[in-house]
C-alpha cells in the first residue's frame, strides 16, 4: 500500500501541472471516442431500427449476428482491419496503416455492434400496442422509426454508453493498427500500457490512468443525465 500511495503522489502533479504528454493523449482519447461513436450511430441506428422494427425473413439471424458480434475480440478487429489496410491489402490505396485513422475505423467497428444489438433489443421490449396502434393511426416508416426511438429512449442512449465506454477504454486494436506511436496515435488506454511495459514509469501510467477514469465518469455521468430527462419528441399522425 505504500508504494501505490507513493505512486499516486508522484502522479498528481503531473495532472495538476498539466503536464502536455497527459494533455495530448487526453485531446487524441476524446476525438476517437466521439468520432467512432458518432459514425457507430450514424450507421448502427438505422440497422438497429430496421431489425427492431422489420418484418422480414432473416431478421431474428441478423439480431442473432448483431448479439454475436458484441463479443468481437478487439485485437482480432484489429488485426483485420490491419491487413486491409497495409500495402499489400485490399485497401492499401488508402495509406491509413499505423495512423489515427486507422484506429478510428477500427473503434467504429467495435462499437458497431453495441449501438446496433442494443438499439434493436430496446425496439422489441416496447409493448407489443404501441407500434400497432401508430401504425393503424396512419404513421408512415420514418414516424414510426421516431416513435420507436423516443419510447426506446432509454435503451438507446444505453447503447450509446456501451459503445463510448468501449471506444473509450479499448487497448488492443489500437494498438495493432495505429502501432501505439507516442504523441500521434496513443490513446490514455494504450498509453497507459506503453509506459508500464516500455518504461516501467508508474508516475505516468497511474496519472493517465486516473485522467481516463475521470474522463469516463465526466462523460458517461452526462450521457446519463440526458437518459434519465423526460420528454421528446411529439409525432402526429395523418388519419386514415
Amino acid at each position: 500500500m505504500a508504494f501505490l500511495w507513493h505512486e499516486l503522489r508522484s502522479a498528481i502533479p503531473l495532472i495538476a501541472g498539466g503536464n502536455a504528454y497527459i494533455l495530448a493523449v487526453t485531446w487524441v482519447t476524446i476525438r476517437v471516442a466521439v468520432f467512432s461513436t458518432a459514425a457507430a450511430l450514424v450507421i448502427g441506428l438505422p440497422i438497429g431500427v430496421t431489425i427492431g422494427l422489420g418484418r422480414f425473413r432473416g431478421r431474428r439471424a441478423l439480431h442473432i449476428l448483431a448479439n454475436a458480434s458484441l463479443a468481437l475480440p478487439p485485437v482480432v478487429v484489429g488485426l483485420a482491419v490491419l491487413l486491409l489496410v497495409l500495402p499489400q491489402g485490399a485497401l492499401g490505396s488508402w495509406h491509413i496503416a499505423y495512423t489515427l485513422k486507422a484506429v478510428y475505423v477500427a473503434q467504429t467497428i467495435l462499437a458497431l455492434p453495441y449501438i446496433v444489438a442494443l438499439t434493436a433489443a430496446a425496439i422489441q421490449g416496447l409493448p407489443p400496442g404501441l407500434l400497432a396502434q401508430a401504425r393503424l393511426l396512419g404513421a408512415g416508416r420514418s414516424q414510426l422509426s421516431l416513435l420507436a426511438l423516443r419510447e426506446a429512449k432509454i435503451g438507446v442512449i444505453a447503447a450509446v454508453i456501451a459503445a463510448l465506454g468501449a471506444a473509450l477504454s479499448e487497448v488492443g486494436a489500437v494498438v495493432i493498427v495505429g502501432g501505439n506511436i507516442q504523441n500521434y496515435d496513443q490513446t490514455l488506454a494504450s498509453a497507459v500500457l506503453q509506459q508500464v511495459n516500455d518504461y516501467t514509469n508508474y508516475p505516468y501510467a497511474v496519472g493517465i490512468s486516473l485522467v481516463l477514469l475521470a474522463l469516463i465518469l465526466v462523460l458517461m455521468g452526462i450521457l446519463t443525465v440526458l437518459q434519465q430527462r423526460s420528454g421528446g419528441l411529439h409525432l402526429r399522425f395523418r388519419a386514415v
